[in-house]
């Protein structure tokens, strides 16, 4: 139980990817746990947007990514 009372009733929260512990009738919560596949994913759709944001004033990036949407999308309709 780490830092947990063993007998006391707790209330969970989940804010993103972290879950708390919270007594009942407190307002302190403690991280017990974090989903970091979550983590991952969150960061991966950033760097995405990142890119989607500077494609358009970078030529080559553009079309990099022009290329992987094509592939995707070819790959969607023959799938292997």
């Amino acid at each position: 139980m780490g830092s947990l009372k063993p007998d006391a009733a707790y209330i969970y929260e989940r804010v993103d990817d972290v879950v708390y512990a919270r007594e009942s009738g407190s307002t302190t919560r403690r991280e017990i746990g974090r989903d970091y596949d979550l983590h991952e994913r969150l960061m991966e759709d950033k760097l995405w947007g990142e890119i989607r944001r500077a494609a358009p004033a970078n030529p080559a990036l553009q079309k990099a990514l022009d290329r992987a949407i094509m592939i995707y999308r070819l790959s969607k309709d023959n799938p292997e």
